[in-house]
């Protein structure tokens, strides 16, 4: 089947009543995102905007850099397939897990993919190993600040170290920071006025939870890296709606602050619950747990109506290992109850 291996699969023969297979924000659209899309409804009949001018002007006053920087895109997937399809790196080099569009997109223009393990006896944290393979031989490192599906942030020096690392063998890096507004971890957006081959990665897909209306946005070093990578995408790439919603989505009032106080205090209840079930939860800064149970739990939650992310498709884990994001107070505690089921037996 052609497709897509990734959570959000609820259109299969199993009626799923709880997804918790995605890890977008709990708290689901703001109303700002819900009302620009169906009260401007009766202009989609017109072309988009092909450069999304408002769109990318918004975005540059929000992050204080110039519109000519930015390249808007239909989701942080699209933009990670126009970097690959521009750069055509040689050797690419990631951790693992992570996200596997990047050895995907990478390896369908001819890029041999060198993954580096992540311990699951060190939680996952990122380490030395890590730059110690960054050699002169890499073309591009893909790094999803935080890690997407262990939840780590990469902390300490190591983040400013391997842009020192790449900035002296020229290697391109490009960090996803898709997740990093669930998180107090700074961006290393400002880090590009020292080093002009790195790229920011950013999307409202998990933050604003508009995954249905893809939306994501590259931030580059400057305006010709930019016309470059944006020369690989689609006419019209980025819908309407689309850039409505983005431009409605920057205006919600409190939104961070809503956002954190639900994710910290879901994550708490969720931590405890089921470390109580003598389930593994492995330490996350973002909106979603990795997670090890002594035996797979994806297929008779499926049976129940709960998806959950199976992870036995990331390099270095099997299907006993599952991802949640966190969700309403309501469903984790219908999660806990139906996972408490199949354990129990």
């Amino acid at each position: 089947m052609f497709g897509c291996d990734h959570g959000g699969d609820i259109y299969g023969d199993l009626p799923i009543r709880l997804d918790a297979s995605v890890n977008t924000n709990p708290l689901g659209l703001p109303e700002q995102v819900l009302a620009a899309v169906r009260n401007g409804a009766a202009e989609d009949g017109r072309y988009p905007d092909p450069y999304c001018r408002a769109l990318r002007g918004a975005l540059a006053r929000h992050h204080g850099v110039t519109p000519e920087r930015i390249v808007c895109g239909a989701g942080a997937a699209d933009l990670i397939m126009r970097i690959c399809a521009w750069l055509r790196p040689r050797r690419i080099l990631v951790p693992s897990p992570t996200f596997s569009e990047y050895a995907r997109c990478a390896a369908l223009f001819g890029a041999k993919v060198q993954e580096i393990p992540l311990r699951a006896d060190r939680g996952f944290a990122p380490d030395e190993t890590f730059l110690d393979a960054l050699t002169p031989e890499i073309d591009a490192v893909f790094l999803c600040q935080p890690n997407n599906p262990t939840g780590r942030l990469w902390e300490g020096e190591l983040p400013e170290r391997i842009i020192r690392r790449c900035r002296e063998n020229g290697t391109y890096l490009m960090v996803d920071e898709c997740f990093l507004d669930f998180t107090d971890a700074p961006s290393l957006l400002p880090r590009q006025e020292s080093y002009d081959r790195l790229l920011i990665l950013r999307a409202f897909t998990k933050f604003y939870a508009m995954a249905g209306l893809r939306l994501g946005y590259l931030v580059c070093p400057d305006r010709i890296l930019a016309e470059h990578i944006a020369e690989y995408g689609a006419a019209w790439s980025v819908s309407a709606p689309a850039q409505r919603a983005g431009l409605a989505a920057l205006t919600a009032p409190l939104w961070r602050e809503r956002t954190a106080a639900l994710v910290e205090k879901e994550r708490r209840y969720l931590t405890q619950a089921l470390g109580d079930m003598g389930v593994t939860v492995f330490p996350a800064a973002a909106n979603f747990l990795l997670c090890r149970a002594e035996r797979e739990v994806w297929k008779p939650l499926l049976e129940r109506g709960i998806l959950v992310r199976r992870c036995g498709n990331f390099t270095g884990l099997d299907d006993t290992y599952f991802r949640i994001g966190i969700k309403t107070e309501a469903e984790n505690r219908e999660l806990i109850e139906a996972l408490r089921e199949v354990l129990n037996g």
